[in-house]
C-alpha cells in the first residue's frame, strides 16, 4: 500500500508532505519494497501514528472490570474505529477475587495473539485498590485496600505478568515497599493521594516516575503546598497523564501543564466509562451508578465518574478548544503513551519497521478520514 500527499508526522515530532509505504503489516522506507501497489489518495489530510490509550475503563456498554473475553474485543474493535490502535485498560478498586477473575480474563485474551481490526490489548492499568480514601474520586470505597506486595503478586501473576502500570497513594502503609521492590516491572504511578510534597518527592525517588490523571482525586497545587503536582514537576522523569474531555480540567489549566510539563512528560488518556459511544442515560462504573449526560458522567454526589470520550476526541478537543499545538497533542497521545508501557519499538510512529498503523485526519477539523490498522483499512 501506498499513501500518497498526505501531510504525515514525523519521529521529529513535525508534520512533512510525503507518501507512506506499508508492505504487509510494516512500514517500509521506499516504494521499491513495496509488493501491493494499492494506493490511498490523503490530499487535504494528516496522517498521524495510530494512538494508544493507557487509560480508560469501557466503552459501547462494555468495561474492563466485566471481566469478560466479550467485554475486552468489544472494547478493542471500538477503540480501533475511533484510531486507538493500542490499548492498556484499567481496573478499578474492587475485591481481590474481583480483581483476580480480571486478570485471567486479560491474561486469556492476550495469549490468544491477533484479534484482526480491533485494537492490540497490551496489558492493565491497575487503578485500585491501593488508594487513599480520602481521594477515592469514583473509586468503589468499600474495596480500598492498603497497599500489599503480596497481594499485588498474586494478582500479576494472574494476569501472566501484565500489570503495566499500578496506581497507588504513597502515603499509605505498605506504598514504598511496593514502589520500591516492584516499580522495576511495572510502572509505579501516584494517584488517588493526599500525599504533599515531601511524600510524593521520596516516591518518585524509591522508583514511582508516572502521575495518574494529574489534578484529580489529588491535593491542589499551592504556592505552600505543591502536594503531587509540584513533586511531578520537579521530577524530571515523572510523567503525568492528563484528560482533555473538556471536564476534567479547564483549557487554561491544560495550557498551563503543557508549559511546565513540556510534551515530553504528558500523556493523554481518555479515563472512557462503559457510556462512551452511547446515548445519555444511566450506567455504572466500579459497581457504582453512574448518570450521564452530554459529556459529563457524574455519582448521584456529583463526583466525576470518568469520561464519555474516546482518546482521538481528547485529542481534537485538545487541539481545536484548549490552544495545544497539533504536533504537541499527537505526540502525547501516540508517542509517549508508547514509550511510557515500553512499546515504542514496534508501535507509535510512521517509521520502518514499525507496524503499519495509521490515523488520517482532514485538515478542516481534524475529522476522522481512515484508520489503517497492521497494513489494512478498516
Amino acid at each position: 500500500m501506498i499513501i500518497k500527499n498526505a501531510s504525515v508526522y514525523t519521529e521529529d515530532g513535525i508534520f512533512l508532505n510525503k507518501d507512506i509505504y506499508i508492505d504487509g503489516d510494516r512500514f517500509v522506507d521506499c516504494r521499491e519494497k513495496v509488493h501491493d501497489t494499492q494506493e490511498i489518495d490523503a490530499s487535504g489530510c494528516y496522517a498521524i501514528p495510530g494512538l494508544t490509550d493507557i487509560h480508560f475503563h469501557g466503552c459501547m456498554g462494555f468495561d474492563f472490570c466485566d471481566g469478560t473475553r466479550e467485554a475486552v474485543d468489544t472494547m478493542a474493535a471500538y477503540e480501533a474505529s475511533a484510531g486507538i490502535t493500542n490499548i492498556v485498560p484499567a481496573t478499578m478498586t474492587l475485591s481481590e477475587e474481583m480483581l483476580h477473575q480480571i486478570c485471567q480474563t486479560a491474561r486469556a485474551y492476550k495469549e490468544e495473539g491477533v484479534h484482526g481490526g480491533k485494537a492490540r490489548f497490551h496489558g492493565i492499568n491497575m487503578e485500585g485498590p491501593f488508594v487513599s480514601l480520602a481521594k477515592k474520586g469514583a473509586q468503589n470505597g468499600d474495596y480500598i485496600h492498603r497497599p500489599d506486595l503480596s497481594m499485588f503478586d498474586r494478582l500479576n501473576e494472574a494476569s501472566g505478568n501484565c500489570v503495566k502500570l499500578l496506581a497507588i497513594a504513597p502515603e499509605e502503609e505498605g506504598a514504598m515497599e511496593l514502589i520500591e521492590k516492584r516499580h522495576g516491572q511495572t510502572v509505579m504511578s501516584l494517584a488517588h493521594t493526599c500525599a504533599d510534597y515531601d511524600t510524593a518527592m521520596r516516591a518518585f525517588e524509591m522508583g514511582a516516575c508516572h502521575v495518574t490523571h494529574l489534578y484529580n482525586a489529588m491535593p491542589p497545587y499551592t504556592h505552600r503546598a505543591p502536594g503531587v503536582i509540584g513533586a511531578a514537576a520537579d521530577t524530571a522523569k515523572a510523567e503525568v497523564e492528563l484528560i482533555c474531555d473538556g471536564v476534567h480540567i479547564h483549557p487554561s489549566a491544560v495550557r498551563t501543564t503543557f508549559k511546565i510539563f513540556g510534551d515530553d512528560r504528558i500523556i493523554l488518556i481518555s479515563d472512557s466509562m462503559r457510556a462512551t459511544g452511547l446515548e445519555d442515560g444511566d450506567y455504572t462504573l466500579g459497581g457504582q451508578d453512574v448518570k450521564v449526560t452530554g459529556s459529563l458522567a457524574a455519582l448521584k454526589d456529583g463526583t466525576i465518574a470518568g469520561s464519555v470520550t474516546n482518546l482521538l476526541d481528547c485529542m481534537r478537543t485538545a487541539v481545536l478548544n484548549m490552544g495545544i499545538p497539533l504536533e504537541f497533542a499527537v505526540k502525547c497521545a501516540a508517542v509517549n503513551p508508547a514509550r511510557s508501557v515500553g512499546i515504542y519499538g514496534e508501535h507509535g510512529s510512521i517509521s520502518p519497521c514499525k507496524k503499519a498503523d495509521v490515523v488520517l485526519l482532514k485538515k478542516d477539523g481534524l475529522v476522522l478520514q481512515q484508520v489503517i490498522l497492521d497494513g489494512q483499512p478498516l
